[in-house]
């Protein structure tokens, strides 16, 4: 996890930087790798056997392992399992289910997802939502915010980004 943030964190200091965005293509893969061999070996990191942190830790690495969207499939079947279970948190649930769906071109459930459109560089925008009269029900039951005041969020922090 701490790699993987780490090379974020120097993508956001130097976005032109080509470079920073292979450090983070190339931390992801390894990351995958290393995780998909715990997943083979033990199953979904669960809270009581491994902690909060480590729990949490893989599922960022599943959430950022868009290159293997098969794994990230595979994750999302197990740590909802977890979640049934009260192994793991229901947020995590939300945002790796949303990222899978984005990846195979569905609409996403909880409007985690944003994006700058199809060719990257119009405003920051939420990728498309599956009935969105209902969103804020479903952001509740995963225990996220209200979705304007995740909106308004992502909007400052892509805006201090630059």
């Amino acid at each position: 996890m701490e790699r993987d943030q780490e090379a974020r964190r120097r993508l956001e200091q130097r976005p032109a930087e080509p470079a920073g965005w292979e450090l983070v293509q190339a931390v992801d893969a390894e990351n995958t790798a290393w995780l998909e061999a715990v997943v083979d070996r033990q199953g979904w990191p669960a809270r009581a056997r491994v902690g909060d942190e480590a729990t949490q830790a893989a599922w960022l690495l599943a959430q950022h392992a868009d290159h293997d969207l098969g794994f990230q499939r595979q994750c999302r079947t197990l740590l909802a399992e977890a979640v049934r279970r009260g192994e793991a948190d229901p947020k995590d649930l939300a945002y790796l289910t949303d990222r899978v769906l984005c990846a195979e071109g569905q609409p996403q459930r909880y409007g985690t997802q944003f994006w700058h459109g199809r060719d990257g560089t119009g405003q920051l925008q939420p990728q498309p939502i599956e009935d969105p009269e209902h969103l804020d029900e479903r952001r509740l039951a995963a225990g996220l915010t209200p979705f304007a005041e995740y909106a308004q969020i992502m909007r400052r922090h892509h805006s201090a980004d630059g």
